[in-house]
């Protein structure tokens, strides 16, 4: 299946949508998608900094597992999950 994913300027997931979804809400136009989830009424501002992602699953689940695995990296390296070594620059 094909979906919509709406990420916002600081590259977080906020929401995502069906194919489906998106023809019956927003006309299949993503970017009337894009302005709807930033805000932007009157179109594509210059100041806005989020984007949609078009991502194919097999299923629901699929996608689901997806999600849960987004910003791991950066968690693990903020939260000091990781290991964390000095480099010689």
């Amino acid at each position: 299946m094909k979906y919509y994913l709406y990420f916002d300027g600081y590259g977080n997931f906020v929401k995502a949508i069906t194919e489906e979804e998106l023809k019956r809400l927003y006309s299949g136009d993503p970017d009337r998608f894009l302005n709807d989830m930033s805000g932007s009424e009157t179109g594509r501002s210059r100041f806005q900094t989020g984007h949609v992602a078009t991502f194919f699953f097999k299923d629901k689940k699929e996608l689901e597992e997806f999600i849960g695995s987004l910003g791991d990296e950066v968690e693990g390296f903020y939260c000091c999950r990781s290991d964390s070594r000095p480099y010689n620059f």
